[in-house]
């Protein structure tokens, strides 16, 4: 991880996203940036007292893509440059209503592919004129072949996935990295009401798998591991079988 004593958390009021700043806290200045963000009080407490030297939260609405330079750029130059940032934010959505509702359908993918790939790409941009930092972005397994029962949500995962693997590439040899975490089903907020899936995690083991991706420098992480070959079997299933795979 980069050395530079700033990690970036956009989206800071998620789960996961909180469970990972507080990880990366000891002996970093921490900024969480999310929508509503003078009401971050209690993912702050947690960060800092997770041993953050410092604290700050940043207004940020991913869905407004013209601002996403200006508050990178803002907390640059209060800050200094990023050594790390995560890229947290995203949603679900309801698969029926997008089926009916182009709208909808339009809105999980501008959160989850539109406004992914314009912060990337900024933050790709500030840190390869620094020499440095690292990029966390969160795929899905969702999106690595995209299934019937959640196709709009798993497009935009597929979309991404692919955005990120070719900027990671792009990055090579610039001192800038980027792991793409894969996880499973995540049991938390965004799925309350859900059955879990097989190989299901937390927001924790999330957390947890990701820092230690980090560590060893990787560029993809499935979480959990096992999910890695489910994947590979998945590819193989023929289309009539695939289509009839429940969530």
């Amino acid at each position: 991880m980069s050395d530079t004593g700033l990690v970036v958390v956009f989206g800071g009021r998620s789960e996961i996203g909180g469970e990972l700043a507080q990880r990366l806290a000891p002996g970093v200045t921490v900024v969480l940036a999310a929508r509503r963000s003078a009401d971050l009080q209690a993912e702050i407490a947690a960060v800092r007292q997770a041993g953050a030297t410092a604290m700050h939260a940043v207004e940020f609405d991913a869905d407004d893509l013209a601002a996403h330079e200006a508050v990178v750029d803002a907390i640059i130059a209060e800050h200094g440059p990023i050594g790390t940032a995560v890229l947290a934010f995203g949603i679900l959505g309801d698969q029926s209503r997008a089926e009916k509702d182009a709208a909808h359908a339009a809105s999980i993918a501008h959160t989850d592919y539109v406004a992914q790939v314009s912060l990337l790409t900024v933050l790709a941009d500030r840190m390869r004129t620094a020499g440095s930092g690292t990029l966390v972005a969160f795929s899905s397994i969702a999106g690595y072949r995209v299934r019937r029962a959640n196709y709009v949500y798993g497009s935009a995962k597929a979309g991404l996935d692919g955005f990120c693997n070719g900027l990671s590439d792009a990055l090579h040899g610039t001192g800038v990295r980027l792991l793409l975490v894969r996880p499973g089903f995540v049991i938390g907020r965004m799925t309350e009401g859900m059955s879990p899936a097989p190989l299901s995690s937390t927001p924790a083991q999330v957390a947890d798998a990701t820092v230690r991706a980090l560590r060893k420098g990787r560029t993809t992480v499935w979480i959990p591991a096992s999910l890695a070959v489910l994947a590979c079997v998945f590819r193989m299933m023929p289309r009539w079988m695939w289509r009839r795979l429940p969530r």
